[in-house]
């Protein structure tokens, strides 16, 4: 089986001389494990998809920069029969953060969302009532790494108000409390791989920040959650991730539980270097998934040709 192992055209913003560059390390980890995988940018028009019998996604860092292109990308590989991990149709509905309300309505725990829909005007004094805070964090339904991500509190509001009506004239836009344990207690995030529980970090931002990504200075640190813990970010994973390679679940503790802040299903890191089994968890589920894929293939050119034969 021929596989495309799908990045992006390297931007420095995305990188930090602190962590390792995961893509390398897993690409190569691959390749001595016998796979015929190789390295594709999704935006390269010269690559012939047609030519793989997988493509997998692993880090289409810039897609949400260049979000039209992507989703015609999408359709492009959808149209030509191509495999793709994760799936097109959760790929999809995974891009746009409108899904938070799809898991709230399931009755599973996030932090609180309202969203603004794009060229609308705001009452943002309202939003501080709703959610009950005097700080606010607002973001692009559609983002990643902290892009055009605001702190709002009643006292600096005047000062954003024409940047982000400048902003929603582009795209929609999601509305949260600022949750204070992000300063201290970090960020949590679960890896699980087809389902199956791999490993756990905490991601703190740097003193004075509140941006988690190792990008903006934020500290990975390996942790070993409480089995209580796994099985309630399994239940995100279970609901809204069936059937993907790949699932990080982004979430925050408070007072004893668990709120979802994001569920990752794109282009995750996937801090495979912070734990042992990392790598070879990661190839497990990609091996087994091909093995079912390959069963699924030869049971429908059977069925076919007894169809033909007919």
């Amino acid at each position: 089986m021929k596989i495309a192992f799908v990045c992006y055209t390297i931007q420095k913003k995305y990188l930090a001389d602190s962590v390792q560059d995961e893509d390398v390390l897993l690409l190569e980890f691959l390749k001595k494990k016998g796979l015929d995988i190789h390295r594709e940018v999704w935006t390269d028009e010269n690559v012939n998809w047609v030519n793989y019998d997988l493509v997998l996604l692993k880090a289409p860092w810039d897609y949400h920069e260049k979000i039209e292109a992507f989703y015609n990308w999408l359709d492009k590989l959808n149209n030509l029969s191509v495999q793709l991990l994760n799936s097109f149709k959760i790929i999809k509905w995974n891009s746009d953060k409108h899904y938070l309300k799809d898991i709230a309505d399931k009755g599973l725990n996030i932090i609180p969302t309202l969203y603004i829909e794009k060229n609308t005007s705001p009452q943002f004094l309202s939003f501080f009532q709703q959610l009950n805070t005097e700080k606010l964090i607002m973001k692009p339904c559609i983002s990643g790494g902290a892009k055009n991500t605001i702190v709002l509190t009643s006292d600096n509001l005047s000062l954003h108000q024409k940047n982000i009506e400048t902003l929603l004239e582009s795209e929609a836009y999601m509305v949260q409390p600022f949750i204070k344990e992000i300063e201290t207690a970090g960020e949590w995030s679960f890896i699980f791989f087809n389902g199956i529980y791999s490993h756990c970090v905490v991601k703190k931002p740097r003193i004075g920040d509140f941006r988690v990504q190792h990008t903006h200075g934020g500290t990975i640190h390996a942790v070993e959650p409480d089995e209580l813990f796994i099985e309630t970010a399994k239940h995100f994973v279970d609901h809204f991730a069936k059937g993907c390679l790949y699932t990080r679940v982004d979430g925050i503790m408070v007072n004893g539980k668990f709120l979802l802040m994001e569920l990752e299903l794109i282009d995750p890191f996937l801090f495979l270097s912070y734990y042992e089994k990392g790598f070879d968890n990661y190839f497990s589920a990609l091996s087994k998934m091909i093995a079912e894929n390959d069963l699924i293939r030869k049971s429908t050119f059977q069925k076919e040709k007894m169809v033909n034969k007919d």
